[in-house]
Formats: C-alpha cells, structure tokens, sequence
C-alpha cells in the first residue's frame, strides 16, 4: 500500500501558516479580477528606532495610544494595515488575508497602473530608514516570497519609495536588494533595475 503524503496548502484562505496571526480591522475586498502581481517591501518601527514590543500590533489594530509616546499622537488616528510585518528576529505576523485588500501602499503606480494595494501585497520590515536589517529578516522574507509566488502569480516586486516616490523613502538605502534578488532568483521577478547594479 502506498501512502501518498499530503503537502499542506502554502495558504489557508490568504493566511500564511507559519505567521502569528493577529487579524486588522483595516482591509476591504480586492476589485474583482484583479490578479495579485506586486510585492511591495516597508519599513517600520514603533516609536522610530525601537523596536520589539507590541505597538506596531497595537497601530495596525487602531488600539495605538496617542499618550504613549509623542510620535504616536501624530499617527494614532491612521487606519492603515499591512499584509505581513517581519520582526527584526524573522517572525512574522499576519494582520490581513493575501485574498483581501490591505491599506499599506496609500497612493501609489507602478508599471504604469495605480492604486497598488489593489494587486499588491504588503510586507513591513522591523527597521527604520537608512539602517539595516537582519539576516533572519532576509531568511522569512525569502520564505514568504517564495510561499507567496507558488500561490499567487507574484511577477514584481519594488519598496514602498519606488510606488509612492517623493512620498515615501521606506524600506531605505539600508535593504539589500541584491540580496533579496539573490535569494528570489529562481522565481524570475521583475525589480527595479536601478537596484541591482
């Protein structure tokens, strides 16, 4: 008797099994027969340049208190949400399903098409402009990419400063795109091409 074993699914209904789930309230369904073919990699750090904790959960959950920290009463009123968010250690927490709309790129093109949270996903990097990230970070990043790829026909991936330039500067001269590119090469994704010089 054979016994055929049975591989997971690399989704459960746009949830990534191996990240914390801690559902957002801010999301709203895709346009209908909108393929999801854009990666855009963030930044983040709550209060900027620390990190840890649990105030990043806190924001993408409207449960931030404006009276925690002074940076925080200028953004405590924002709904905003991305799809995953990689601490500085690789975990990774889920706030929103890869299958709905979640409100991370704000105003945005890419490729000649607007409104990239239509057909995007958003993964946030523990980390602030400028500075580094880890390797760990890379390691998920990679995983997740590669996960999302087999599940979704992912062709492009760019940071938030290249759909929203002027704008926005995250992730920052601080991610390592050929290194991204490096790990990713097998998927055969478009990205930026000034980058990979």
């Amino acid at each position: 008797m054979t016994h055929h074993r049975i591989t997971p699914p690399l989704f459960d209904a746009g949830w990534w099994p191996p990240a914390r789930r801690v559902p957002s309230p801010n999301f709203g369904p895709r346009p209908p027969n909108t393929p999801i073919e854009l990666l855009v990699v963030h930044s983040i750090s709550l209060p900027p340049g620390e990190y840890g904790g649990s105030y990043i959960d806190q924001f993408f959950t409207n449960q931030l208190s404006a009276h925690e920290h002074p940076y925080f009463a200028t953004i405590a009123t924002l709904q905003v949400s991305a799809h995953f968010v990689i601490d500085r250690k690789g975990l990774a927490t889920q706030y929103v399903s890869v299958d709905d709309r979640a409100w991370h790129a704000g105003r945005s093109q890419w490729l000649g098409r607007d409104n990239c949270n239509d057909w995007s996903v958003g993964v946030e990097l523990e980390g602030l402009e400028g500075d580094t990230f880890t390797t760990e970070q890379y390691t998920t990043l990679s995983q997740l990419t590669h996960d999302l790829a087999g599940a979704y026909p992912i062709r492009h991936v760019a940071g938030h400063s290249h759909v929203a330039p002027g704008r926005k500067a995250d992730p920052g001269p601080g991610f390592d795109w050929s290194l991204m590119h490096q790990k990713t090469a097998s998927l055969s994704l478009s990205y930026p091409p000034e980058l990979l010089v």
